[in-house]
Order: C-alpha cells, then sequence, then structure tokens
C-alpha cells in the first residue's frame, strides 16, 4: 500500500496516537522515543519482540512518486549498540522525526500495507 498523496496523511500526532492505542489493545506496549514535528513529522516506527530483534521502518518515496513503509535498518548482533547509535543520529539529521517502539508479538502486522502473518 503506497500513499498517494500528501493531502491524505493524518497528522503525526494523531497517526503515532492511533498505531498506540492499537498495540495497547492487541496487549503490547508502545512508546514514544521521541515526539517530532505534530503535523508532519516523519515517522520512524521500531519494532522489537519481547525486547530484541529491532528492527526499523520508515515511509520512503517510492518509483510511482508515493510513500512506502520500508525496512530501514535491523538490529546485529555483531555490532551491539550500533542500530541504538543509528537512531541517534537519524533523530539528528531530522528533528521532525518521530520514533515510536513498538514491542509485541508479529511486530510487523501493523505496518500498513504489510501482510498481516496467520
Amino acid at each position: 500500500m503506497t500513499d498517494s498523496s500528501e493531502e491524505a496523511r493524518l497528522p503525526a500526532h494523531i497517526e503515532v496516537g492511533g498505531l498506540l492505542r492499537r498495540v495497547q489493545q492487541e496487549g503490547g506496549f508502545g512508546m514514544v522515543l521521541a515526539k517530532g514535528e505534530p503535523e508532519a513529522g516523519t515517522i520512524l516506527i521500531v519494532l522489537v519482540e519481547n525486547g530484541s530483534d529491532q528492527r526499523a521502518w520508515e515511509r520512503m518515496p517510492d518509483p510511482s512518486g508515493g510513500r512506502r513503509w520500508t525496512l530501514s535498518r535491523a538490529e546485529s548482533r555483531e555490532e551491539p549498540g550500533a542500530f541504538s547509535e543509528w537512531l541517534d543520529r537519524r533523530r539528528r539529521q531530522d528533528p521532525d522525526l518521530w520514533i515510536v517502539e513498538l514491542d509485541i508479538p508479529k511486530p510487523e502486522r501493523f505496518i500498513p500495507g504489510r501482510p498481516n502473518p496467520g
């Protein structure tokens, strides 16, 4: 699923709030790690299962001119701390960025446009 127009996009603070509520209703835990610009901030979602195996998803431009959720980075066991350092760099590069962590089984189901694993 692609976001075809920026006008159709919800304000970031509303999208983040709805995402956190959905995760909590499903028995998971969600937390805002960094608050960005309330209306038009970019959202980066960090998915975690039982406190480990972090993956960062964010909307990226696609060839059709829309935006698609894309896996930007995954935690590496060979480089402890590299994922956190990458998040810190992303936040410094984009102060409007929202960073939201979701800790729940099968967290990819909360990424819009991703198939819902059985």
